[in-house]
């Protein structure tokens, strides 16, 4: 290799190592800000919890008689650079619910998916900012309930734990019941039992969507934030290796030019 593509070849790396850095910092902030939201979630939901059990306290809640397929919600990876994430997540499909019908988020995970068969009856892709991603649960129950008939709603998605994803399968609709004590006095409504009950219901369920898409999104970003942090140390490795081969042939260089100069001069001499 010569010194000017050896030059060129180190100039390439450390061009591509910003790139890695640059991705690593997208990652780190979109993970940091998510996880901000998902606080904000659990202590809506938890009110939602609260409402809905004093609003039903002392009520005997009909049961609802789910009327189609079961919804599986299925959360992979919208882009690359995050390893194993949607095959992992794929993998645990298998055990599960050959009947239920799949609702699949993140395009990457969706390429993976048909190359395996795997046949969704409904596609989208992941948000790319989790400001977004209210919204985006209501187009997904709008989506899940578009028929307009109930069915059990369950989701699977990564959670992101002491530097390692964990892929979780949970329950979301019907509603289970919560052991929340009955309220002393039943709280003053305005709307029958079972339109009130049935709004929060709703709105619970969009939150505990809106947790799994966000907690799905955060463990998406430090996936990617894993897999950078390897490819840096190894364009690092790569580089001091091209920089200490770059010093060597200078150093060579020197040499040789100095024992031709000196060969010079003797021959002069003689």
């Amino acid at each position: 290799m010569s010194e000017a593509d050896l030059s060129s070849r180190i100039d390439g790396i450390r061009q591509l190592g910003s790139v890695v850095r640059a991705m690593t910092g997208i990652a780190g902030a979109r993970a940091r800000t998510a996880r901000a939201q998902i606080a904000a979630v659990e202590g809506y939901a938890a009110t939602l919890a609260d409402a809905h059990a004093q609003a039903t306290a002392g009520l005997r809640e009909a049961e609802a008689t789910p009327s189609s397929r079961p919804a599986l919600v299925v959360f992979c990876a919208e882009q690359g650079f995050v390893g194993g994430f949607s095959e992992r997540v794929l993998d645990g499909l298998a055990e599960g619910s050959p009947d239920a019908d799949i609702f699949l988020i993140g395009s990457r995970g969706a390429a993976i998916a048909a190359g395996r068969g795997l046949a969704p009856i409904w596609l989208a892709a992941m948000p790319s900012r989790s400001a977004s991603l209210p919204r985006f649960a209501n187009r997904l129950l709008d989506a899940v309930f578009g028929e307009g008939k109930l069915r059990e709603v369950s989701v699977v998605h990564t959670i992101w734990s002491q530097g390692q994803g964990r892929v979780q399968r949970l329950a979301l609709f019907p509603l289970t019941s919560t052991s929340t004590p009955m309220a002393p006095h039943q709280p003053l409504t305005n709307l029958p039992a079972a339109d009130l009950m049935a709004s929060l219901g709703l709105d619970l369920l969009h939150a505990l969507v809106t947790r799994a898409a966000l907690l799905a999104f955060v463990a998406e970003n430090e996936a990617r934030m894993a897999a950078m942090s390897a490819a840096t140390r190894q364009i690092e490795e790569q580089l001091a290796g091209l920089e200490a081969l770059a010093r060597r042939l200078r150093q060579e260089a020197i040499t040789a030019e100095i024992i031709e100069i000196a060969a010079g001069a003797m021959a002069a001499r003689g």
